[in-house]
């Protein structure tokens, strides 16, 4: 974001509003910078302290189990994207990707503020994936991948949390998202991976949902998971 910005603009960038709804909330002297009250065309400099009063917005927040061959973002021609299989009325959208390749947990909203909050690595919020390979696996490989590894591309992993499940499955908790991080770290330690499930992100889990499946966030689960992305 580059600074000075014109208010509308800034809060759009920042997923709390759209433009449009930001002008009208300016109109309704709504939105303060640095404790004075806002009006069209304002701009905003990086350190200025911007408020804005609370307004109704109906937000949704769904877990949905993506399965394999559903696209997140930017089906090409003849590929299925999640809203082909989401069969609600209000528009909503994913936080993060997954793989085509891959399925599990994703979380659907409307609310853009979750965006950085999720996605941006500086907060450590814990994804959970079971992973298998085709390989066998043994205690060494999950001692590599826990201490973190160099991809292909020089970048070095954080360290994460890995468990073992069996023979050539295993659990692991990572507080970062790089493009295909644990087919590529897993292909450093010589394993293929056949199948990939993200079964939890910060405390919402898949549990029994099945593929395609979907259910709302609510209650004491949404309240908890404000409390742990501090939103």
């Amino acid at each position: 974001m580059e600074y000075p910005i014109r208010i509308n603009k800034y809060l759009a960038q920042k997923k709390i509003c759209s433009r449009r709804e930001a002008d009208d909330l300016i109109l309704q002297k709504k939105i303060k910078i640095n404790g004075k009250v806002a009006v069209l065309g304002d701009k905003v400099l990086e350190s200025d302290k911007v408020v804005v009063a609370k307004f109704d917005k109906n937000f949704i927040y769904l877990a949905l189990n993506k399965p394999r061959d559903i696209i997140t973002h930017s089906p090409q021609m003849g590929e299925k994207e999640i809203k082909d299989i989401l069969n609600i009325k209000e528009k909503v959208f994913p936080i993060g990707r997954l793989d085509k390749s891959s399925s599990g947990l994703i979380i659907l909203t409307n609310d853009g503020r979750l965006t950085d909050r999720l996605l941006n690595p500086e907060y450590d919020h814990e994804k959970e994936y079971i992973v298998k390979t085709k390989e066998p696996i043994d205690n060494l490989f999950v001692k590599k991948m826990s201490q973190g590894i160099e991809l292909d591309d020089g970048y070095v992993t954080k360290k994460c949390k890995v468990f073992k499940i069996d023979n050539n499955k295993f659990s692991i908790i990572l507080t970062e998202g790089k493009k295909h991080q644990i087919r590529r770290m897993c292909a450093q330690l010589g394993k293929v991976v056949s199948d990939l499930k993200r079964v939890r992100i910060v405390n919402i889990k898949i549990n029994s949902l099945r593929p395609g499946q979907f259910r709302e966030i609510k209650g004491k689960e949404l309240q908890e998971f404000f409390e742990k992305i501090n939103l």
